[in-house]
């Protein structure tokens, strides 16, 4: 009998005896007195019962009784037992390794309320070798100005994963993270900073960041970004990249203000028809369709709307993307695809019943067609 695939654990590549006991060398070779091997057999034990992000927990709790009780010394030791700094040579994508997030779990534990200025330092130091975007929200919350004026500093700091930290510590919705409670006059003109900077890995947290902002105000996000074109401090190649990325939300959502600053205009002169090949499809097929699109030369941005039927009697919506592309006008512009319905899928359950398709170019619904699924 062949095994089931193995499933894959993020926390277990994460975390296991091997990155542990890189933790345990370094808090070793920083502590005196650390009990290396105790604090690398107890660490380990507790992993299997938590979740990824209560593992960084217990990795503090476990090195907490091998630290000084009071903070200003704690600090000091943590920062001894810090490796060194990320490479300033990349540019991108380098996060840094989760098991140094021990230091901004212990700066918010016993920094937050007594040593302000000590815990921002650790912070500082700490985001160098991992992100502590997760552990200076906590500050801003708690002292938001003070906070937020040690932030204008590091905005300007010759270290890009400082720099980062400016704005991945204040977006709205970062993954994982507790709410911070600031406005957009408190956040804005520290992006106006970043949104020049050269580096990628800054770049892409501050177009994330006004994503995050396109969701609840997106005449905010149009407005900065006409501003920044306006003032024309970044290389015109990467503004684009961040124009694109930051309103990659509402352009999902067909938002008119999006498309046009993209340059798709929604009242464009186009016949668009779209037709499935079969009208009932098995679930666990796929569903084929092809949509022309005739009329005046134009750049065009092509998704597709699923609706999907459930069990309760109401349908559910997915947006997927089709193309990117130019309309002619001495040439259709033919677009197939082939759209799996997946009948083990876990993040979305099928089922069987009507189902809709509709076509959607530059934010505007075009067309639309039947199928349902058997």
């Amino acid at each position: 009998m062949a095994k089931a695939p193995a499933t894959f654990s993020l926390k277990d590549q994460l975390f296991n005896a091997g990155s542990l006991g890189d933790l345990a060398d370094e808090l070793a070779a920083g502590v005196p007195g650390f009990e290396r091997d105790a604090f690398h057999r107890k660490a380990l034990s507790g992993i299997a019962e938590r979740s990824l992000m209560e593992c960084l927990d217990w990795f503090a709790d476990c090195a907490e009784p091998y630290l000084a009780p009071d903070f200003p010394t704690m600090a000091d030791q943590l920062e001894a037992a810090m490796p060194q700094r990320l490479d300033p040579s990349l540019s991108d994508d380098d996060f840094g390794r989760f098991i140094h997030a021990v230091p901004g779990i212990l700066a918010v534990r016993h920094g937050l309320e007594e040593h302000r200025e000590r815990a921002l330092d650790l912070l500082y130091a700490a985001t160098q070798r991992f992100s502590m975007e997760f552990y200076i929200r906590a500050f801003l919350n708690r002292w938001p100005e003070k906070t937020l004026a040690r932030l204008a500093n590091w905005a300007g700091d010759e270290n890009y994963h400082v720099r980062r930290l400016v704005s991945e510590g204040m977006r709205p919705k970062l993954p994982w993270a507790r709410k911070v409670d600031l406005n957009l006059d408190q956040t804005l003109p520290l992006l106006d900073r970043l949104q020049a900077d050269e580096t990628r890995f800054v770049t892409r947290s501050v177009a994330n960041h006004l994503n995050d902002v396109a969701k609840t105000d997106p005449d905010a996000v149009l407005e900065r970004l006409a501003a920044w074109e306006a003032e024309g401090s970044q290389n015109p190649k990467e503004r684009a990249w961040m124009r694109r990325h930051a309103l990659r939300t509402l352009i999902k959502d067909g938002h008119p203000g999006a498309m046009e600053m993209l340059g798709y205009r929604g009242d464009v002169a186009l016949d668009v028809s779209v037709t499935v090949a079969a009208p009932a499809v098995q679930l666990g097929d796929a569903l084929t369709f092809e949509v022309t699109l005739t009329g005046e030369s134009c750049p065009v941005l092509v998704d597709y709307r699923i609706r999907f039927a459930r069990p309760s009697g109401r349908s559910a919506e997915k947006v997927f993307k089709l193309k990117v592309g130019q309309v002619t006008a001495d040439k259709p512009l033919v677009l197939k695809k082939v759209h799996k319905l997946k009948a083990n899928a876990t993040t979305f359950e099928l089922h069987k019943g009507a189902h809709g398709l509709v076509v959607q170019v530059n934010g505007a619904d075009r067309a639309e067609a039947a199928f349902e699924i058997v």
